[in-house]
Order: structure tokens, then sequence, then C-alpha cells
């Protein structure tokens, strides 16, 4: 007659104890508050010093002037390592770290990412009598 070994003893201790695993994908994982993925830019907030992409280890970032005082950001995110150092180096905090991680994709083309800026307000114009446009007046 065999008496029970050492494994049998562990099988049943670990029968009792919480799965160590998570249940992700059915149940989404939670990122820690400090969490680097996928990075989005706040246009409003650009002033064109292009600190972050001078910073950026991967050049995987662009700024472009679109206008004036409006810049828009491209981001290569099959070249970016997550590293967040253009959110570090930003000193306008226009771009930010988010939690999203899933960027797993079959065209490679789709993760490159323009965020375009913001359109400029309209300038208002006066018309006078003649037809011809006056400049606007301050109010």
């Amino acid at each position: 007659m065999r008496r029970p070994g050492k494994m049998t003893a562990e099988v049943l201790r670990h029968l009792t104890l919480k799965p160590a695993t998570r249940l992700y994908p059915a149940q989404p994982a939670v990122m820690p508050p400090n969490f680097r993925g996928k990075l989005i830019f706040h246009a409003a907030r650009c002033t064109g010093c292009k600190l972050c992409q001078k910073d950026c280890p991967a050049g995987a970032l662009e700024i472009r002037k679109v206008g004036e005082k409006r810049f828009e950001a491209v981001f290569r995110f099959d070249h970016c390592i997550y590293c967040a150092q253009c959110v570090d180096s930003c000193n306008r905090d226009a771009m930010e770290s988010t939690p999203e991680f899933e960027l797993a994709v079959l065209d490679r083309s789709t993760l490159r990412v323009t965020y375009h800026a913001i359109e400029a307000p309209p300038v208002a114009v006066a018309v006078v009598e003649g037809g011809a446009p006056a400049p606007a007046k301050p109010e």
C-alpha cells in the first residue's frame, strides 16, 4: 500500500488557493496609474518648441507647423518604445500617456497616427457699402 507523497499534498494544497493568473481578455485589464501606453497629443497646448521630438530616442515623433501658432503631431507607433520621454520633456503638457496597450494590428500603416491641429477661429470681417471687406474692429 502506498502512502501519499509530497506531490499529493502539494496538489491538494493548491486546490484551495486562488488562481495566480488574470482572466484577461475575458475581463478588462486594469493598468497601474503611471502605465506608459499609447500617446495622445493636445494640439491646443502645443507651442511648437519640439522638445518632445528632439528627446524621442526612437525618432517616432514629428511636430509640424500648420498655421500661425498651430501645430500637429505625427506619431509612428511602430517605432515608439513607449518610454514616455516626450511626455516628460513637454513643458506645456501637450503629450499624455494613456493606459491603452492593445495596439496589435495587421496593417502596419495604421500605426502612423496624425493628431491634427485645431481649426483656427474664423476672422470677423465687416463689409462696407461698396462690397469690399473692411478689417474688423476690436471690441
